[in-house]
């Protein structure tokens, strides 16, 4: 149960802008979760959240460290045309590119300095990240994806 809890919270906190415990308490109940605010604050420690400044000004809960609009702009065009999927199986992800472009996308991933990823590796058409854990194999892998999504739109 708590590890779904944690996965459920750590996708609440990608999607959505949540300022106070209050607010992940009541999206989380939102989702089927009741729990109190003294676990809510021990989940926070455990997941390692921080608090940062969102676009909008507000601070918001995040994972930590993002990839910036800057880096996105320089490397969203290479993930574009080389990626051809993205999948994570316990807290490695495998990335599958056109071949010869794996390494590119691997020195563009590290360059990013993504929050949880402990290092890549890449052959001539694949790429292994490794993550701390298997939450942030998860949100590397949405924001590999929302990345990919957003160049494609």
């Amino acid at each position: 149960m708590k590890k779904r809890r944690h996965a459920k919270i750590l996708e609440l906190v990608n999607s959505k802008e949540i300022e106070t415990q209050e607010e992940l308490q009541l999206q989380l109940l939102k989702s089927g979760y009741e729990v109190t605010q003294a676990t809510i604050s021990r989940d926070i420690k455990e997941l390692r959240l921080v608090k940062e400044l969102s676009d909008r000004g507000r601070y918001i809960y995040s994972t930590g460290k993002k990839a910036t609009a800057d880096a996105i702009k320089r490397t969203g065009g290479i993930f574009a045309d080389s990626i051809l999927r993205v999948e994570h199986a316990q807290n490695t992800v495998c990335i599958k590119c056109f071949p010869g472009m794996a390494m590119a996308v691997c020195t563009a991933i590290e360059s990013m300095e993504w929050s949880g990823v402990v290092g890549a590796i890449s052959g001539d058409d694949t790429i292994f990240v490794l993550c701390k854990t298997v939450d942030f194999a998860k949100i590397f892998t949405m924001n590999m994806e929302k990345i990919l999504n957003a160049k494609n739109s």
